[in-house]
């Protein structure tokens, strides 16, 4: 094991830190976040996020005690909702006739762990406004995007060919990512992790 941990089983997550030429292991936090959401039900999404990330984050931590444990999530809200991954390609489908014509967060939190304790946070927000595409549209685009249409919370990869989707975009791109990089890097910095 590294000195840094990333605790999520996100790819692109794993894609930022590597194309930032970090070392780091990945350790999937085992963490029910069912269980977690339903507890903290009512709750702000932005919090929601944070909280997500630093239970991750201890889970990993308290299993590997002198690493630096980097949990994450990110949550879609909309019109007072909050939105999960979508479980299949007819949910994808719904989730992105939702949001069609209108404007939505991605509310994003980090937490780091070191010894079982949280020695860092950070949260993130991001406006993003999806077009409004026409049926043909979506019905080519769902054929092209394949399983990415389940890996994020919009039913989009905004990396790649998601971005046709939207018109207007307000926040850092690693964030809408769901791994703000410069943050991160500035956290690494200070833990020693990477050079000063």
């Amino acid at each position: 094991m590294s000195g840094f941990i990333l605790a999520s089983g996100s790819t692109i997550r794993r894609q930022i830190l590597t194309g930032a030429g970090i070392n780091f292991d990945v350790v999937k936090p085992g963490v029910d976040e069912d269980i977690l959401k339903t507890k903290l039900a009512g709750s702000l999404p932005a919090d929601l996020a944070l909280a997500l990330a630093k239970a991750k984050a201890l889970a990993v931590s308290v299993q590997h005690p002198d690493a630096l444990v980097l949990g994450a999530d990110q949550i879609l809200a909309m019109d007072g909702h909050v939105h999960d991954k979508p479980k299949d390609a007819g949910e994808a489908r719904e989730r992105l006739v939702l949001l069609r014509g209108k404007t939505h967060s991605l509310e994003g939190g980090l937490a780091a762990a070191r010894g079982g304790e949280i020695v860092w946070t950070h949260q993130s927000r991001a406006a993003l406004t999806v077009r409004d595409f026409t049926d043909a549209f979506l019905t080519d685009y769902m054929q092209r995007a394949g399983d990415e249409l389940t890996a994020s919370v919009g039913a989009y990869a905004y990396e790649g060919l998601g971005a046709h989707l939207f018109e207007a975009v307000e926040g850092d791109y690693y964030a809408i990512l769901g791994l703000p990089l410069l943050p991160v890097l500035d956290l690494l910095r200070r833990e020693g992790v990477i050079a000063a």
